[in-house]
C-alpha cells in the first residue's frame, strides 16, 4: 500500500482530488440555503420580473443568471449538482457491492457457478442499457413510492434511478474482480490458509478482501463518473431525476434551445450546468487515473 507521501505526491491525485472536494463542499454546504424557502438561493424561488438575464455581480443569487420561470442559475446548479453527485456515488456503491459479490464468488468457487455467473454478464451486456434501466424503473418505483415512500414521488424516484443505474453498472466490477480472484486463489497464502482449515468466509475477508482493496477502489473511482454521465443522460432524455428537482443534466437539456436561439442567445442556460458536469467528470478521472498509476507499480506514473 502506498503512503501519504507518495498519494500526495501524484499530480493527478491533488488536482482531481482537490478539484472535487471543492466541487463537493459548494454543493453540499450550500443545501441549507438552497433547500430553504425563506432563503434567496432557494432552488425554486421565482422572480417573474427576472426572466432570462444573464448573469450578474449583483444580487448574488443572479451570478449565474437567470432561467424563463425566473429562478436563480446558481442555487440551480447548486442542489443539481448535489442531487447529480448523491446518485452518482450511490449508484457507484451499489455497483461496486453487487460487482464485488459476483465477482468473488465466481472467481473463488469456479466450475459451473462461474460459467453461469460469467454468461449472465454476458447477455447483460448485450442488453440495451436505456431498456433495462426503463424496466427497472417501472417495476420499482410504484411500489417504492406506494409503500416505503408513502406518496412522496421525488424520493421514490432518486431512489430509483440510482438502483437502475447501479443494478446494470456492476458488470465490468464483476470481471475485473474475477480476474483478480483467479489469480490470487493459487497463491501460497490461500493454500496455506486452506491447509490450516480456516472457512471460506474467513478467506474470503482475511484474506482475499486485503488484496483486491487497491484494484476495486479504482474501479470504483472510475465508476462513479460514469454513474454520474448516465444520470445525466437519463435526466436530458427526460427519463431521469423528474421535477422540480434539478440536476446538471436536466439543466442542460432545459437551456438547451433557449441557448442555440440566433436571435437571443441565452447561453449561460446551458454553459453553467455543462461547465460543472465536465469539471466534476474530469476531476474524478484525474483522481481514477492517479490512484491506479499509483496501486500499479508495473505503470509508469503519467505526467501532466
Amino acid at each position: 500500500m502506498s503512503s501519504r507521501n507518495e498519494i500526495f505526491a501524484s499530480a493527478r491525485i491533488r488536482i482531481g482530488g482537490g478539484t472535487l472536494l471543492l466541487m463537493l463542499l459548494a454543493c453540499l454546504a450550500t443545501l441549507p440555503w438552497t433547500t430553504n424557502s425563506n432563503s434567496v438561493l432557494y432552488f425554486d424561488h421565482q422572480d417573474r420580473h427576472a426572466s432570462e438575464l444573464p448573469p450578474a455581480i449583483a444580487p448574488a443569487w443572479m451570478a449565474f443568471g437567470t432561467d424563463r420561470l425566473g429562478h436563480g442559475l446558481l442555487a440551480l446548479c447548486l442542489i443539481g449538482g448535489a442531487i447529480s453527485l448523491t446518485v452518482g456515488i450511490a449508484a457507484a456503491a451499489i455497483s461496486v457491492f453487487v460487482g464485488v459479490a459476483v465477482g468473488l464468488l465466481a472467481g473463488y468457487r469456479g466450475g459451473w457457478v462461474d460459467g453461469l455467473l460469467m454468461r449472465t454478464v454476458d447477455i447483460l451486456y448485450g442488453l440495451p442499457y436505456i431498456l433495462l434501466v426503463i424496466l427497472l424503473r417501472i417495476a420499482l418505483e410504484d411500489p417504492l413510492r406506494d409503500h416505503l415512500f408513502h406518496g412522496l414521488a421525488s424520493a421514490a424516484n432518486l431512489v430509483v434511478l440510482f438502483m437502475a443505474i447501479g443494478l446494470v453498472s456492476w458488470l465490468e466490477m464483476a470481471r475485473v474482480v474475477r480476474g483478480q480472484v483467479l489469480s490470487l486463489r493459487t497463491m501460497p497464502f490461500i493454500e496455506a490458509a486452506h491447509a490450516t482449515g480456516a472457512g471460506q468466509m474467513r478467506i474470503f475477508l482475511r484474506h482475499l478482501l486485503p488484496n483486491l482493496v487497491s484494484p476495486i477502489t479504482v474501479c470504483a473511482t472510475l465508476t462513479i463518473p460514469r454513474a454520474i454521465l448516465q444520470e445525466s443522460f437519463l435526466s436530458f432524455l427526460g427519463i431521469g431525476v423528474q421535477a422540480p428537482l434539478p440536476t446538471w443534466g436536466s439543466l442542460a437539456a432545459a437551456g438547451l434551445l433557449p441557448a442555440l436561439n440566433p436571435i437571443h442567445w441565452r447561453w449561460w442556460l446551458l454553459a453553467f450546468p455543462c461547465i460543472l458536469l465536465a469539471v466534476t467528470l474530469l476531476s474524478l478521472n484525474f483522481l481514477g487515473d492517479g490512484l491506479r498509476d499509483l496501486f500499479d507499480p508495473k505503470r509508469e506514473t503519467a505526467k501532466l
